[in-house]
């Protein structure tokens, strides 16, 4: 049985940490504010396939070799932040530019475009 002092621990470190959103919650979240419901959408249907990938490489081992790879493991982590850094300051030079199109039809570029950026997304946030 685990101690009452440590289970109350345990519990008020996880609250804060389940409660926080990651880097994909946040990237859709702010995906679907700045391109509405069709842009929120495909992030989350790319963002799930990259998930699916780095799920995928997981079960085939390849997680193990990373988490084993401390340059690996880093070098993917500061990918992904960078990638997030720069999506981030995509956004805030063309916020004008995405002010106007706020509910406009996405274009099939544009599909491409969000799926590929949430699948980086994805991958990345494992």
């Amino acid at each position: 049985m685990i101690p009452a002092a440590n289970l109350l621990a345990f519990a008020l470190v996880s609250i804060p940490i389940i409660l926080i959103p990651g880097p994909s919650v946040l990237f859709v979240i702010g995906r679907s504010l700045s391109l509405g419901r069709v842009g929120g959408l495909l992030s989350v249907v790319g963002n799930s396939m990259g998930g699916l990938v780095a799920a995928l490489a997981v079960a085939l081992g390849v997680g193990y070799i990373i988490a084993e790879s401390v340059i690996a493991f880093t070098v993917i982590k500061i990918a992904g932040a960078l990638y997030l850094v720069y999506l981030g300051v995509q956004a805030i030079r063309h916020r004008k530019e995405a002010a106007a199109t706020v509910g406009a039809p996405v274009a099939k570029r544009g599909v491409l475009r969000l799926l590929l950026q949430g699948f980086i997304v994805g991958v990345t946030d494992g």
